[in-house]
């Protein structure tokens, strides 16, 4: 029984794609161009067309598609591709599921910390409502297209993902090149909390939630110890032997060249805690910061 991921090409799904094969596990992967393997599929979300033979009897579905959030600086054209590339991705995808005669088991769905808002520094786990803002009401919407599926009794899991730690891409890679020179600063305040994981971590969270029948709805994606961006910033420096800035990019020069992403995606605090992983028995191999970048770099 096949498991069918979409995003298969990110940070993410490729590590996930990787895990799973090591496991012995068949993989599908969905692709918007034709396939060229006999492990892909093919689907356009934006045609509504989905390779519905590839999905029939699968044992779960893995959906990490979307536009980069912060690829590029946010356009009402670039947000329109934010939200259509997630909630009519998702929608397409589900309404497949629940066309199926033997749709899969799960749905694992990607989501993002941003659904909640700035929390501030009180720690937040699932059963915190949403909050305000354009992420906050992405996040919300996504997940609404994802819970369908569990009208065709496939158990839904929304994966709300913090900062994915790798070398390999994400976050952390763009900015790496701003530590080695020794220019690595706090931004805003430095007091907003960032929620991480490892990568590694995100991988075992995935497949633990996948193998766990107890776990369904949304689910944090971090490791148990938030940390404020300050600390990110000295712990990063530290682990790089550089040096950093002592004054802090303010937070006006930051929506001044980043627009509305930072004040979104920067300056909000997400102190999050994992709940449902750890209160199902998911055991964290990095739950330091310092100690996972040294592991991640």
């Amino acid at each position: 029984m096949a498991i069918i991921v979409t995003g298969a090409s990110g940070l993410l799904g490729s590590a996930l794609v990787e895990a799973l094969r090591e496991r012995g596990r068949e993989v599908v992967k969905l692709v918007r161009r034709e396939p060229r393997a006999a492990d892909e599929a093919f689907w356009q979300p934006y045609e509504q067309v989905v390779d519905v033979s590839a999905l029939e009897g699968a044992e779960a579905v893995v959906h990490l598609a979307g536009a980069p959030i912060a690829e590029r600086r946010w356009s009402e054209a670039y947000k329109r591709e934010l939200l259509n590339s997630r909630i009519e991705g998702t929608r397409v995808l589900v309404d497949a599921l629940r066309r199926l005669s033997r749709p899969p088991e799960v749905l694992l769905s990607a989501s993002g910390v941003d659904f909640y808002g700035d929390t501030g520094d009180r720690l937040v786990d699932e059963s915190q409502g949403r909050g305000t803002g354009f992420l906050s009401d992405l996040c919300e919407r996504w997940e609404a297209e994802a819970r369908r599926a569990g009208e065709a009794g496939v158990r839904t899991v929304q994966a709300r993902t913090g900062l994915a730690l790798s070398r390999r891409g994400g976050a952390l890679a763009r900015i790496l090149p701003i530590f080695r020179m020794g220019l690595g600063a706090p931004l805003g305040t430095g007091k907003q909390y960032w929620s991480w994981i490892t990568l590694d971590d995100w991988v075992g969270a995935a497949l633990h939630v996948l193998a766990n029948r107890d776990v369904s709805g949304p689910v944090n994606f971090t490791a148990p110890g938030p940390v404020t961006n300050a600390e990110f910033t000295k712990a990063l420096g530290k682990a790089m032997r550089r040096g950093t800035m002592p004054i802090p990019v303010p937070a006006f020069a930051l929506t001044l060249g980043l627009g509305e992403f930072a004040r979104e995606g920067l300056l909000p605090s997400h102190r999050l805690v994992p709940g449902k992983l750890t209160d199902s028995g998911y055991r964290f191999t990095h739950t330091g910061l310092d100690e996972a970048l040294r592991a991640v770099l």
